[in-house]
């Protein structure tokens, strides 16, 4: 991913900033422009919506061979969260030993490295998840 988009994309990663449609009331992630419910209605009607960060794992799979950027993290497990709101975001599970997670588990975003641009390059950072103690 360039820099530019990455930089483009700081609001959902940094805060987990969303999307509300204010005809229907649906919460998206990440953010859109356009309700795939509502479609014409919309335009106009969306608004940025914080999420609260707080969901359940209801799918995850540990990847044990990365790309080269994330060899050092491996294995690691990457779930679908379900959040509170009713969307779906994907993250890295953090904090937990891969045989713990599981479906159905209480997860937290939290704000973690994510990776870095070459040795001397761009840190980028965003949301993770850990297990809700």
């Amino acid at each position: 991913m360039g820099v530019a988009r990455y930089w483009r994309e700081i609001p959902a990663r940094y805060s987990l900033i969303g999307s509300k449609c204010n005809v229907c009331g649906e919460i998206f992630f990440p953010p859109i422009k356009i309700c795939p419910n509502c479609r014409r209605k919309s335009i106009g009607n969306i608004k940025d919506y914080k999420l609260k960060g707080k969901g359940v794992v209801e799918s995850f799979t540990v990847i044990r061979t990365a790309p080269p950027e994330f060899e050092r993290n491996v294995p690691y497990a990457i779930a679908l969260i379900k959040m509170e709101e009713g969307c779906y975001v994907t993250g890295e599970i953090v904090d937990c030993e891969i045989d713990k997670i599981h479906i159905g588990m209480e997860v937290e975003a939290c704000f973690r490295r994510i990776q870095q641009d070459g040795s001397a390059g761009a840190i980028y950072y965003g949301y993770k998840f850990r297990k809700v103690d």
